[in-house]
């Protein structure tokens, strides 16, 4: 979601209450991570070729029929959504995109780069999609910078699969009287750049000088693996990042004693698979996929297996945010 002055509790979008539902249970989200993860059989972030046996690879465009691949551009150091583990990418976005494959006949690979260079790389055709807990928003479709709102871009569309806020974390039991974003002025925050997570500290920032008061200091890393670092270094006050990511640094790092969620999660936002203007064809496709892995209960079977139940979708939506 484009970040707005204030920002908005989750709550407050009806058609993801769900999500905000769990802002309260941060470390229930993600019970059973682990051990749990093996059930879907997915670890490689692949999916095996059906070829034209499979029910919708008559759906895709000549190019990706003739090479049995989707080629997917994503940030891969974001858990539990998409990281490395044993070598292998794993989390929600690989196992989701490996049942997609199923369903159009293709193996989907995952190929690693910083989150703020997907869309570029997108644009110049050297991934296919970017799958990579990216927030679709109105300024990402059209093209747009979220902070000039001026054109640097044609734009892309999405294919939205799952629902998610944004949230703070500090260092447990050390919250520096941080309880939302509103108590941010004069403090430290790290974020992933190119995130909404940057661009509402952004915004939070301006709003503190408005008020008369001190800004946010505010430092941007490649991933969230290192702001969470530089958090637990004490160089930071605060993290911020989508909450599922969120929930599960704050179940796992240190055992669960490192860190701990602060305030309700905001700016509740589908999370899109962004696919260029010109690929109406691939685009329609997965949107068929997903529809179809919804039915089947093997969408289901992925979000459950994360501990992700909240936030499910319940029908492939195109361009569904704001």
């Amino acid at each position: 979601m484009t970040a707005s002055t204030t920002p908005r509790p989750a709550a407050a979008w009806s058609r993801l209450a769900a999500v905000g539902a769990i802002a309260v249970a941060g470390t229930l989200l993600l019970t059973g991570c682990g051990d749990q993860r093996n059930k879907t059989g997915n670890e490689s972030g692949q999916s095996s070729a059906q070829g034209s046996s499979a029910p919708l690879f008559a759906k895709l465009p000549e190019k990706i029929k003739s090479a049995k691949v989707i080629k997917v551009g994503s940030d891969i150091a974001y858990p539990p959504v998409e990281f490395k583990k044993d070598g292998k990418t794993v989390g929600i976005d690989p196992d989701i995109a490996a049942a997609l494959g199923k369903q159009l006949g293709v193996r989907v690979e995952f190929d690693n780069g910083t989150f703020d260079a997907l869309l570029t790389g997108l644009r110049s055709k050297r991934y296919d999609i970017a799958m990579s807990a990216m927030t679709d928003t109105k300024e990402r479709q059209e093209g747009l910078d979220s902070k000039t709102h001026k054109k640097v871009g044609e734009g892309v569309d999405f294919v939205d699969y799952f629902n998610a806020g944004v949230s703070l974390y500090t260092k447990k039991g050390d919250t520096k009287g941080i309880n939302g974003w509103d108590d941010l002025c004069g403090k430290k925050i790290a974020v992933q750049r190119g995130t909404v997570s940057e661009d509402l500290a952004k915004s939070q920032s301006e709003k503190c000088e408005k008020d008369g008061k001190d800004k946010i200091g505010m430092e941007a890393f490649d991933n969230d693996l290192e702001a969470q670092t530089r958090l637990r270094a004490g160089g930071v006050d605060a993290v911020s990042s989508d909450f599922p990511v969120a929930a599960y640094a704050v179940k796992t790092s240190g055992g669960g004693k490192d860190f701990e969620i602060v305030g309700d999660q905001v700016q509740a936002a589908p999370y899109g698979i962004a696919v260029a203007k010109d690929n109406a064809q691939l685009r329609d496709a997965l949107k068929e996929a997903l529809d179809a892995i919804v039915k089947n209960g093997e969408y289901e079977k992925v979000i459950k297996t994360w501990g992700v139940d909240a936030g499910a979708i319940k029908e492939a939506k195109i361009n569904g945010g704001s």
